[in-house]
């Protein structure tokens, strides 16, 4: 009789921990879809096959801001002298880098891997717009952040499919699952 409070104690403290847990897969989980969503809402403007070159607009003219209002020199004469030189394979290259973003992030397949390059990407937007005018400098802040998260929290192990995979390739002794387990 004297243990039934202890037992209660212990089942309460228990169905609670899960319920944490539970939240907290589904808090990371939603960060990673709302990310992904936001990376899938941008790839909207970026039209090939010029990708606003000719007219000015779109990515064009957002990516020349790197150009008019400088955030770092090097990144400016880098942007000014290979990208805008080469505009169209980079709008390619940021139409598939993004709609990647989107896509694996959404379900959560190799989340780690797209959160660094989800971080890369952030940066150079940054480093693009981040003094043009209008701009919300902690907008650029917060992606950068988002991603950091994304890649601490392993986020597509939380109702993704690098949770689902993932112990299967933990117990693969070749190379591919070990780099997939890294990846997730």
């Amino acid at each position: 009789m004297g243990m039934e409070p202890v037992m209660a104690a212990k089942t309460t403290a228990s169905v609670e921990a899960g319920g944490d847990a539970r939240l907290r897969r589904g808090g990371v989980a939603a960060l990673r879809i709302g990310v992904a969503l936001l990376w899938i809402q941008n790839v909207a403007w970026k039209v090939p096959p010029d990708f606003g070159e000719h007219a000015n607009t779109g990515l064009y003219f957002f990516t020349h801001f790197a150009v008019d209002h400088p955030v770092f020199p090097p990144y400016s004469w880098f942007v000014e002298h290979v990208v805008l030189a080469n505009f169209p394979f980079f709008g390619w290259m940021t139409l598939l880098i993004e709609a990647g973003l989107g896509a694996f992030l959404l379900i959560g397949l190799a989340t780690r891997f797209w959160a660094v390059i989800g971080l890369a990407q952030s940066l150079a937007i940054m480093l693009s717009v981040l003094n043009a005018p209008n701009e919300w400098h902690w907008s650029y802040y917060l992606m950068i952040l988002a991603h950091v998260g994304i890649f601490a929290t392993a986020a597509g192990r939380s109702f993704g499919i690098d949770g689902v995979l993932r112990p299967g390739w933990m117990q693969s002794t070749g190379r591919l699952g070990a780099l997939l387990v890294r990846l997730s």
